[in-house]
């Protein structure tokens, strides 16, 4: 099993900025891609910002140029910094992990909210 563990969300006013960190662990596991979703009231999940195992990323066009995802394999740990925020990124922001464990399989974390408002 892995677990992720997300921190960093919380209250931001619009034009602000915020930063997210998500730290997996568990034993004998093998994480290939890693990064962020998003759900808002009312709406589906969807990707913010994934890198994959060999460095590649991808950005959901709408917080293209706003956001950066980084990971640090050593340390197991995908970080989210958002800029410019706009009261449209309020959700709650979910760590997503595709890792090999006792198989290949995805996996979450709890969520964490991010609310964008003056």
């Amino acid at each position: 099993q892995v677990q992720l563990v997300e921190s960093g969300g919380g209250l931001v006013q619009p034009g602000g900025s915020l930063r997210l960190s998500c730290t997996a662990s568990g034993r004998g596991f093998r994480i290939m891609s890693m990064g962020w979703y998003r759900q808002a009231p009312g709406k589906e999940r969807e990707l913010v910002a994934i890198v994959s195992e060999l460095g590649a990323i991808t950005y959901a066009a709408s917080v293209k140029g706003r956001a950066t995802v980084s990971r640090d394999n050593a340390k197991n740990t995908v970080y989210l910094q958002m800029n410019s925020l706009k009261p449209e990124d309020t959700a709650v922001y979910y760590c997503y992990a595709n890792a090999w464990s006792d198989s290949r399989r995805d996996f979450w974390g709890q969520g964490t909210q991010v609310t964008v408002s003056s």
